[in-house]
């Protein structure tokens, strides 16, 4: 019996962890003329500002923001008090370097779970956040929001995935071919009444915003 009260505790320790926001935001906008994304304008202020307020108010503690193209410039216009703030100075390797220094920036902190969000997809909000939030079961938990079945973004890592997924984590695929491995332990979690998986990458994305 000593025994199980020890797994019981156990389990509810993971389940006490706060889960982590990790924004990805150090992209340098090559096929939008150069202009990082971080410092689009949305609703009249940087990009990066608008994404990481939607992982404070979706309950994610802390927020680790990944930055990379023009970091300074980002520091100094956008007002991100409060979260951790990452430079990847690897960040023209692409996607995989950025979630690979933000997985790295969360080891050894307090945290059961990273859940992964992107700064140019505005449509998502703290809704879809706080859904793929309350799906988390643990440090083992693999979360993916869902489209019409379809899975996107946000994503919850579990801290014990972490390091086979930063080691898998190359060029501008990130953590889509752990993803794909790991298709069967993913719980989707339906997003698509509460927001929208558009992506700002092209001149014509930019109508996207909100200016």
């Amino acid at each position: 019996m000593a025994g199980t009260d020890n797994d019981s505790t156990g389990a509810r320790d993971a389940m006490d962890r706060a889960v982590a926001g990790l924004l990805l935001a150090a992209g340098g906008g090559r096929r939008l003329g150069g202009r990082p994304k971080a410092l689009l304008t949305h609703r009249g202020r940087p990009l990066v500002e608008h994404a990481a307020h939607t992982l404070r108010e979706g309950g994610c503690a802390p927020v680790h923001v990944v930055l990379g193209a023009a970091a300074d410039r980002v520091r100094d216009r956008a007002e991100l008090a409060g979260c951790v703030l990452v430079d990847n100075p690897r960040w023209t390797d692409g996607m995989g370097s950025s979630l690979r220094a933000g997985l790295t920036s969360l080891l050894g902190t307090d945290t059961g779970a990273a859940l992964v969000l992107l700064v140019d997809q505005p449509g998502i909000g703290p809704a879809a956040v706080a859904r793929v939030l309350a799906a988390y079961t643990g440090p083992d938990a693999l979360v993916s929001a869902a489209y019409d079945g379809r899975r996107g973004h946000p994503v919850l890592f579990g801290a014990r995935r972490w390091a086979e997924i930063a080691a898998d984590a190359e060029g501008d695929r990130g953590a889509r071919g752990y993803l794909r491995a790991h298709e069967s332990d993913i719980v989707l979690v339906e997003c698509g009444d509460v927001a929208q998986a558009y992506d700002i990458d092209t001149e014509e994305d930019l109508s996207q915003l909100d200016q």
